[in-house]
């Protein structure tokens, strides 16, 4: 037995230990997470919870005075003949008047051609086989962090193809792997461009904000100016811990590792089909096989970042010059409908780069290719879409009760008794987000279930919507990748394996745990910096 050998053995032991305690932490979360039901019976059930608690809400008298007009609102039962008409004649308008549902379908009908075409998996290609090996790490993490615009097609696209980048530039395929899985999970709710998410999360800020302000709406870019800053941030934590503390922890593995490529051979055997460029000066590009691209490839995604380029000229000059039809009430900028409403915009942008770039690199050679490669998302979103029809009757049934009007103005009451300063309460939102996302990883049903009581108390507390939903979000994404919840948690201990076989459960999270801490506490300090600051969160959004 070699001293090498030896010197594995002995730190196993210890690391096993180390991780021991967290591991059977996350394995009975992982328990009690499997006694949840599916989210689309999560909401059915809620739904029946709450028609039973208004009628029993309603007989114990329990109201509250709203704060804002005087108003004296009391929980109103739902639990007879009126309220079981209404859940029968409104539930059709519940769901079509969902504020997620029309904007998140818009929104992908655009990312679905820029997907299909080949856009967004050869523009990561061409980044990380391109990129120099001192900017590897970073490079892959602000691409990972980025990549939610492809939603979750970014875990199939970037861990491999990052696993692959390392191993070819001679350091740990397993270090690429969570690099890619760190940033492209943890760091989700994060984009230096505007994503689905965007759109999704605002129609639910609203739905909640509109308890306490019929008319308030939150934009899909309300968080924009934050996000973007925030992809930057996150991506230099991602480094640096990655440099620091993870290249030592994957020293070993990496003498271990599948010569062959593991997953990303698999993944990745499609390129040798591609004609070859060569390799670029201080690229990594000696895997040819593993990060190929071809020169029309190259060629198509000139062509998409020219048309990008139109089409942005095109949008800010009908924003702001004078006599643009887009123009909002007294010519408002901020009042503009490519702004109010900027998912058709943002959907638009997706359709013409794809377009373009599909017909360039030959993806797209007919008309009628756009319009199936548009239904494909409507498949990949059927999912969500049966999932947002129960949490549309949930929503619906508790504003018709009042209890989210009732419980926000009553916990508003306890906040201002407790005078927390906003460091103190925003961190607290924080970790209840975090502590919930454990158990549901879907971040939309997380936060349509938490969004009508959050939203509405903070509001009375002086804190506005965008700033709850980029608190909810700076809670939402960092633990993904602990959770033993999240599919994906299972899909990238999958690809560690097929590099390195001896790894388990206690290994990924010995190599996610320091990513996902260092994440959520420096994106809280960030966004907190900013606070005080006191930057725009977005477009015409004031962060307090």
């Amino acid at each position: 037995m070699t001293e090498k050998t030896l010197q594995e053995q002995d730190s196993r032991p210890g690391e096993e230990r180390r991780a021991g305690v967290l591991i059977r932490l996350l394995r009975v979360i992982e328990r009690v997470g499997n006694l949840l039901p599916h989210p689309f019976w999560l909401f059915v059930i809620l739904s029946v919870v709450v028609v039973v608690f208004s009628a029993i809400l309603e007989a114990t008298g329990l109201g509250a005075e709203n704060p804002a007009d005087g108003e004296y609102i009391a929980v109103q039962s739902l639990l007879n003949p009126e309220g079981f008409q209404r859940m029968l004649t409104d539930a059709v308008e519940n769901f079509v008047t969902f504020p997620p549902l029309g904007l998140i379908i818009t929104v992908m009908l655009g990312v679905a051609v820029a997907e299909g075409s080949g856009l967004i998996g050869a523009s990561i290609r061409v980044i990380v086989s391109r990129v120099s090996r001192k900017w590897l790490t970073f490079t892959v993490a602000l691409t990972g962090v980025t990549g939610s615009v492809a939603s979750d097609a970014i875990y199939v696209i970037l861990i491999p193809l990052a696993a692959a980048a390392f191993k070819a530039s001679g350091r740990s395929a397993v270090l690429g792997a969570v690099v890619a899985f760190g940033a492209a999970s943890a760091g989700y709710n994060a984009s230096l461009l505007i994503t689905a998410s965007d759109p999704l999360l605002a129609g639910i800020s609203t739905s909640a904000a509109q308890l306490i302000e019929e008319d308030y709406v939150v934009s899909p870019v309300a968080n924009y100016f934050f996000s973007a800053a925030s992809a930057i941030v996150l991506a230099i934590v991602v480094t640096l811990v990655t440099e620091l503390l993870l290249v030592k922890m994957t020293e070993r593995m990496r003498h271990e590792e599948d010569a062959a490529g593991g997953a990303a051979t698999a993944v990745l055997s499609a390129g040798r089909e591609r004609a070859q460029d060569g390799a670029q000066d201080g690229a990594i590009t000696d895997d040819a096989e593993l990060l190929t691209y071809s020169r029309r490839e190259v060629a198509a995604l000139k062509a998409s970042l020219v048309a990008l380029g139109v089409f942005l000229v095109a949008y800010f000059s009908l924003l702001f010059l004078p006599m643009s039809p887009f123009r909002g009430e007294g010519s408002d900028v901020l009042e503009s409908a490519l702004l109010t409403d900027v998912a058709v915009p943002i959907a638009l942008a997706f359709l013409v780069v794809g377009i373009t770039y599909g017909i360039k690199a030959g993806t797209i050679t007919r008309p009628s290719d756009i319009p199936e490669l548009m239904a494909r998302s409507i498949k990949e979103l059927s999912g969500v879409i049966v999932l947002f029809f129960a949490a549309a009757q949930f929503i619906a049934y508790f504003g018709w009760s009042n209890m989210g009007t009732v419980l926000a103005i009553e916990g508003a009451q306890v906040l201002e008794q407790l005078d927390l300063p906003a460091g103190v309460l925003f961190a607290g939102v924080v970790l209840l987000v975090a502590t919930f996302n454990f158990a549901i990883t879907s971040g939309s049903a997380q936060y349509t279930l938490m969004a009508p009581v959050l939203v509405p108390m903070l509001m009375l507390v002086g804190t506005s919507p965008e700033v709850t939903q980029m608190l909810f979000r700076i809670g939402d994404s960092p633990t993904n990748i602990v959770s033993p919840m999240s599919p994906y948690f299972a899909l990238v201990l999958g690809y560690m394996q097929r590099y390195y076989p001896k790894a388990g459960i206690g290994t990924l999270v010995s190599l996610t745990l320091p990513v996902a801490v260092a994440l959520l506490v420096s994106w809280f300090l960030f966004f907190m910096l900013w606070f005080a600051i006191g930057i725009p969160l977005g477009p015409g959004v004031p962060v307090r």
